[in-house]
């Protein structure tokens, strides 16, 4: 008599796809870890460097400040990028003749926005990032008589504080003149584009005699009525219209300034 074996009767496994399903999880949850360890970081960051700025505050050392969080100490040799940007290389930069670094604007704001609250409170001048940079909006009101090119000399204080920023940082400069609507006509000035032009002028000669900003940093453009914030149908309005504009440059305001061959 022959035996004949019976072969055991396979089943499909409904449950494999349980395998996949397991490195899904896997995987979803090493990405939240990941985001939460990032998450950490920037926080310990940010409080870095706020503690920076309130100490440099307490002591005015805003310079020193701006350049421990941009990388480095001013004098520092080859210890980060502050040193070769900032106060402690900018001298050497110019010297040689190489290209300074366009650095991070956000802690210059962080900074501006803590040492000019009083100013930002009265309506002074206002404080913004925009995407061409970090854009210091002076009003005429504060800064200059009406009609005029000169510069009150009872604002230098505030001009100071702002000055201490441009130099911690490489950027180039714009200085933007505006005006309102109303036409201008007197002995000096034929047209607002020659008053906005002239107080941007004025705060060029401001910066490079009384504050030491170098002139190869800077720029001016008269704009007249043509850029307004506001309306000119009501005098606010105008107020808000009649400003110089600091720009301190990031790489995407670089982009339409004229780069020299040498």
């Amino acid at each position: 008599m022959t035996s004949r074996r019976i072969k055991a009767r396979t089943h499909d496994n409904h449950e494999r796809w349980l395998i996949s399903y397991a490195d899904f999880i896997t995987l979803l949850f090493a990405f939240f870890v990941v985001m939460f360890a990032s998450s950490q970081t920037d926080k310990q960051k940010a409080q870095q460097m706020s503690e920076s700025i309130q100490k440099a505050l307490r002591k005015d050392q805003i310079s020193s400040a701006i350049a421990s969080i941009l990388g480095g100490a001013p004098g520092t040799k080859d210890k980060g990028n502050a040193q070769r940007n900032g106060p402690g290389g900018a001298e050497k930069l110019r010297s040689t003749g190489a290209p300074a670094r366009v650095v991070e604007l956000q802690p210059s704001l962080e900074i501006l926005r803590t040492r000019l609250k009083q100013e930002i409170d009265t309506g002074m001048l206002q404080v913004s990032m925009e995407p061409r940079g970090l854009v210091v909006s002076m009003r005429q009101a504060a800064f200059f008589p009406s009609g005029q090119d000169t510069i009150d000399a009872s604002t230098y204080s505030t001009i100071q504080k702002l000055a201490d920023v441009i130099l911690a940082v490489p950027n180039k400069v714009r200085l933007e003149g505006h005006t309102d609507a109303v036409p201008i006509h007197n002995a000096r000035y034929r047209s607002n584009w020659e008053l906005s032009t002239a107080r941007g002028v004025t705060m060029l000669e401001l910066l490079t005699s009384r504050y030491q900003v170098p002139e190869n940093r800077l720029s001016v453009g008269g704009y007249g009525d043509t850029v307004a914030i506001a309306s000119n149908a009501s005098s606010e309005g105008r107020a808000q219209n009649r400003r110089v504009d600091i720009v301190i440059l990031n790489e995407n305001g670089l982009k339409g300034e004229p780069k020299a061959e040498r």
